[in-house]
């Protein structure tokens, strides 16, 4: 066995461990010490259910194809890793390894986040008033949970899209809040190709008259599970129903959460802040009552999964709103993981505090975005070849198929040893782990599914 072959072997095992924690268990078990909550907690994740089918096939020999996790695979299976930051980490000091960081984080760490949510238009954001504050977190999962935990009422609903990440239920839940949701795509003809503008703002007003606080959460750009990505008009568009909203809702608190655990490698990574500063530029009134939040994750930006280290990043024009919003996440994060993760907030602090750091940096994220965006190409050519009514994907980790039965797909793929998750509504196809060489049987299995 070569050392490539002992790395993705070693990694597969690891990835295996992980699996274990959704194991089959006696129901009854411990009723009596656990909550009615906790209680609901039972049965496995799924999409780490198909990856143990996957491996399962590939411990029997099979020629097998993983596209089940989300994480970026190297197209020779190992983990994809951003190589100057794995330096960088490795040579950090022992007290910036061992050290806790300060309850909010790093003040290094916090500047660049802020940097890492607005981009180049931070500083004219600023320049017109708008005041932002950053909490480092335990990962983009970390800065959800603040948002979840802080922004809405108990009992509450919090707006999604009906495509979305699966564990946002769990976030929600935890939090004694529900999901209401509002369709992925618009119905034909509408002047916005990637955004149902007017069922949001249908399930936006209806939750306006029951609540007085709403907070809509936006998994953009390269969203997940798949890969669209909203245009400049789009975003305007949404950004103008939540203004509005907020506007004709006085007593009505907003919080519009950017998920963006994937912007960095979207065509368009920092086109919200793009969108704000167009706004303003343009005299758009900022309503007191609206609040825009950016939940950052360094996991796949920075290839820094297992250090569980993110931030949340919050705008208003008014700095005592922010600053008591920073007072906030700040308590939260002591009372729930403590402090995040000093050496990742070292290690990439001092990474960006240079120009030198920053291009070597973005040069190896420009390769591992090299490796999506040729799967991609190669997977919309190929499906449709093969009349494959695949979504519109555009940046990002993934894929999709939307189909009324996604179970009976991803059977039918896992007959032809192609490993998919089948999510509400859909087939998630995880291109972040499939081989160039693979994405036409992909493809073809999706066919043979369909047929």
């Amino acid at each position: 066995m070569n050392q490539t072959d002992e790395s993705a072997t070693k990694y597969e095992g690891q990835l295996k461990e992980e699996i274990r924690i959704g194991w089959p268990m006696d129901h009854d078990a411990g009723a009596g010490l656990l909550n009615p909550y906790a209680q609901t907690k039972v049965g496995s994740d799924t999409i780490f259910a198909w990856l143990a089918r996957y491996q399962n096939a590939k411990a029997e020999g099979r020629d097998a194809v993983n596209g089940t996790i989300g994480a970026l695979l190297e197209d020779d299976g190992n983990l994809a890793i951003n190589a100057v930051v794995d330096e960088a980490i490795r040579q950090a000091p022992p007290v910036e390894i061992a050290a806790y960081a300060p309850l909010t984080g790093l003040p290094a760490f916090l500047d660049l986040a802020k940097t890492l949510a607005l981009g180049e238009r931070r500083s004219e954001l600023e320049a017109m008033g708008i005041a932002v504050t950053a909490t480092a977190s335990a990962g983009g999962s970390g800065a959800l949970y603040l948002a979840a935990t802080n922004f809405a009422n108990r009992g509450d609903h919090v707006l999604l899209r009906d495509r979305h990440w699966g564990p946002y239920k769990g976030f929600l839940a935890g939090c004694d809040l529900k999901a209401r949701t509002y369709p992925l795509l618009p119905k034909p003809g509408s002047p916005y190709p990637f955004v149902d503008i007017e069922g949001f703002k249908g399930e936006l007003a209806e939750m306006c008259q029951h609540q007085d606080k709403v907070m809509m959460w936006l998994n953009d750009p390269a969203h997940n599970p798949t890969g669209l990505s909203l245009t400049a008009d789009g975003r305007m568009a949404m950004l103008g129903a939540v203004m509005e909203s907020a506007s004709v809702n006085e007593n009505v608190g907003h919080t519009l959460l950017i998920d963006a655990a994937y912007h960095l490698y979207a065509e368009e990574p920092h086109g919200w802040a793009e969108t704000i500063h167009d706004a303003m530029t343009n005299g758009w009134p900022w309503p007191e009552n609206l609040l825009i939040t950016f939940a950052l994750s360094l996991s796949k930006s920075h290839t820094m999964y297992g250090l569980r280290t993110g931030a949340i990043v919050s705008i208003h024009p008014d700095q005592a709103v922010t600053d008591r919003i920073a007072t906030v996440m700040g308590v939260t994060g002591r009372q729930t993981w403590s402090a995040a993760p000093r050496v990742s907030q070292y290690t990439v602090s001092e990474l960006h505090a240079s120009d030198e750091g920053g291009a070597a940096w973005s040069t190896e994220r420009d390769r591992l975005q090299s490796l999506l965006t040729e799967r991609r190409n190669a997977l919309n050519a190929a499906c449709e070849a093969l009349n494959v009514p695949l979504n519109p994907t555009h940046d990002g980790f993934f894929a999709w198929l939307d189909h009324e039965d996604p179970g009976q797909i991803a059977e039918a793929c896992a007959e032809q040893d192609v490993y998919l998750v089948p999510l509400t509504g859909g087939v998630r196809i995880g291109l972040c782990a499939i081989p160039l060489a693979q994405i036409k049987r992909v493809a073809e299995a999706l066919a043979h599914s369909l047929n």
